[in-house]
């Protein structure tokens, strides 16, 4: 895609995504640690990656073969679940198998993408489809599938997917143009959240936004857990839409990271699992630690997206598919190539 034409205000807004992703898994151990830390947890887990999905349902409005999301997400997800296996057997020799049916670390996004781009063409001709997601993120919540194929984050996640599936280009600008009161808005919703969590006395904590946890796991009853829940969708759909108003429609310095998402996810993931595995992360104590930490999150983002991790992904997700699987010559668009958003070069993830 041509500079001059490219959208820039997607690649900036996934490179802001992209460094929370980082920022907020290498904090994990030590958010707890200082009030810093603990705050910047809740509002990165509020709305990134609710934005992440939103964008790429976005982009995911053109149907494609079943070939060609095999090549672009199945056989990714598979190569990648070695990648995590060898590492965590081999180099920092954690107790653990290749369990296919339950993603490693951030790779329940890709299994998810998958699913929600092979079914949204059929449901949206459903009437009252997003009613319908939305039930089932808060039904979900019930059961206990834990991490089986990803089932309770597909399904808690899937409206943000729909949502950005069905919003057009425009709306952004009229959104950008009502900034104010939405944030007017967003900040009277918060604090209704507050006062409703204290008069029902809810123990919150980040993990209601991830949407792995039963509402039992969280120590919530059903209807309290249902509650909470419907809480955060609100809370994380206005602050898509908050966070939107504010995000340059210019290119910037960081817009490279917005269009090399991809090897950024993927590796980081690596990286934390390696320092995870140390001491290291948990000894976050102080503030000034925390800044530091926030730096070397900075560093690796900008380090994973050059060229050398750029054309790992891009070679992955362009290894041949079986001829059965019906994969098409045909060209791609949207967030599998560089046109109509800027999603980096041909080959790329809708991230």
């Amino acid at each position: 895609m041509s500079t001059k034409n490219r959208d820039y205000f997607f690649d900036n807004y996934k490179a802001l995504l992209i460094v929370l992703v980082v920022v907020g898994h290498f904090i994990e151990p030590c958010y707890d640690n200082n009030l810093f830390l603990s705050g910047l947890k809740w509002v990165i887990f509020s709305f990134h990656m609710p934005a992440f999905i939103f964008i790429s349902g976005y982009f995911s409005k053109k149907k494609l073969p079943f070939g060609k999301l095999v090549q672009k997400l199945v056989i990714p997800y598979f190569v990648y679940e070695l990648l995590y296996y060898f590492l965590y057997v081999f180099i920092i020799h954690k107790d653990t198998g290749l369990y296919l049916a339950r993603p490693k670390f951030s790779l329940w996004y890709i299994m998810a993408l998958f699913f929600w781009r092979l079914v949204t063409p059929y449901l949206k001709k459903i009437p009252g489809h997003m009613f319908i997601a939305i039930t089932a993120g808060l039904l979900v919540g019930l059961t206990e599938l834990d991490n089986f194929f990803s089932i309770p984050r597909i399904l808690v996640f899937f409206p943000f997917f729909l949502a950005g599936y069905h919003f057009e280009r425009d709306w952004f600008e009229k959104i950008r143009v009502q900034a104010g009161k939405i944030l007017a808005v967003l900040s009277l919703y918060l604090l209704g959240c507050l006062l409703l969590a204290y008069s029902f006395k809810i123990h919150l904590t980040p993990k209601i936004f991830y949407g792995r946890y039963s509402y039992h796991e969280m120590g919530a009853g059903d209807g309290e857990g249902i509650l909470v829940r419907l809480v955060c969708y609100g809370v994380s759909f206005l602050a898509i839409f908050a966070v939107s108003a504010m995000i340059s429609r210019k290119p910037q310095v960081f817009s490279i990271l917005g269009q090399r998402t991809m090897p950024i996810y993927l590796f980081h993931g690596l990286a934390y699992s390696v320092l995870s595995a140390t001491p290291i992360l948990e000894s976050v104590s102080e503030i000034w630690q925390g800044v530091l930490l926030i730096g070397f999150c900075l560093l690796l983002s900008w380090l994973f997206s050059m060229d050398g991790p750029n054309r790992f992904v891009t070679k992955v997700s362009s290894l041949p598919v079986p001829s059965f699987f019906g994969s098409g010559p045909g060209k791609s668009s949207g967030p599998f190539s560089g046109k109509a958003g800027g999603f980096g070069r041909k080959g790329s993830y809708p991230m």
